[in-house]
């Protein structure tokens, strides 16, 4: 385990909180870094929020790798943590360690997060012998999400609920480094807590965790529409920015932009000369 991970395990030994935020580009994982946050999930929801895909489901590892790389570029002492898209882990334990590998070698991440249990844990143990870190990933499982109702709580039945309970027992019991508990009750997720002995990330999964996480676009107000129950907003991104791109227009329109202040000078005698050559010709 390199240094920044080790930092992870420090946290959850002193039962600190760990602050996992979500960033797809350069710019935003500046911010999560100045911000001060422990890590950085470079998430498949750069499907929807970056690349104005339907669902996670769409992304490919080549547009998820290149987001990946540009977040790398601009965090240098945090983990980095790298999400695997559907489609590129779930046939094969050669394929999972293959797509885990390149979000490892070609995207610099630390470690790597893959969705479910159940048939997935052969895969997660495969990426942790090729010497890959992993983040588990249960409840509500986007990639297996296909229709906008389907973005809902799980584990609120006794069935759900003890199956989540035993699918994070299995990836703990696999290797897994952390887990992530999404849109799960909180008793339900201190349980899981309780039981695991490696950090609980939650996100919609009360305050009985290790941490929480949170997507960079809901937290700063960039998204649109409806936003999910635990999602809180710490500023108002889409309407500050808008309202600030309207008053440039604005001020374009009425010809109040550039002001002089916004322009290069020229001297009166370079001026001069330029047009004196032009008569010249």
């Amino acid at each position: 385990m390199n240094a920044a991970l080790e930092r992870l395990t420090e946290l959850y030994a002193r039962n600190a909180p760990i602050v996992m935020l979500t960033a797809y580009d350069y710019p935003s994982a500046r911010i999560a870094v100045a911000g001060g946050v422990d890590v950085v999930l470079v998430g498949d929801s750069a499907a929807m929020t970056v690349l104005g895909y339907s669902s996670t489901r769409e992304i490919s590892i080549e547009e998820l790798l290149m987001l990946t790389r540009a977040v790398r570029r601009a965090v240098t002492d945090l983990p980095v943590i790298g999400d695997l898209p559907f489609g590129t882990y779930e046939e094969s334990d050669g394929l999972a360690v293959k797509s885990a590998s390149r979000f490892v070698e070609e995207g610099g991440c630390d470690a790597v997060k893959l969705e479910g249990g159940g048939a997935i844990i052969p895969r997660v143990r495969a990426i942790i012998e090729a010497g890959i870190p992993v983040f588990g990933h249960v409840g509500l499982l986007p990639q297996s999400v296909r229709t906008r109702e389907g973005y809902r709580a799980r584990g609120r039945d006794p069935e759900q609920a003890l199956a989540i309970v035993a699918e994070s027992d299995e990836l703990a019991a696999a290797g897994c480094m952390a887990l992530i508990v999404e849109a799960v009750p909180a008793p339900v997720t201190g349980i899981i807590s309780r039981r695991v002995g490696i950090p609980v990330i939650g996100i919609g999964a009360g305050l009985e965790t290790s941490g929480q996480v949170l997507v960079y676009h809901d937290l700063l107000g960039f998204s649109e529409g409806r936003q999910a129950r635990f999602v809180r907003q710490y500023a108002s991104a889409r309407r500050d920015l808008s309202g600030a791109v309207a008053a440039w227009a604005a001020d374009v329109r009425a010809r109040r932009y550039p002001a002089p202040e916004h322009t290069y000078p020229i001297t009166a005698e370079a001026l001069e000369e330029v047009r004196r050559r032009m008569d010249a010709d």
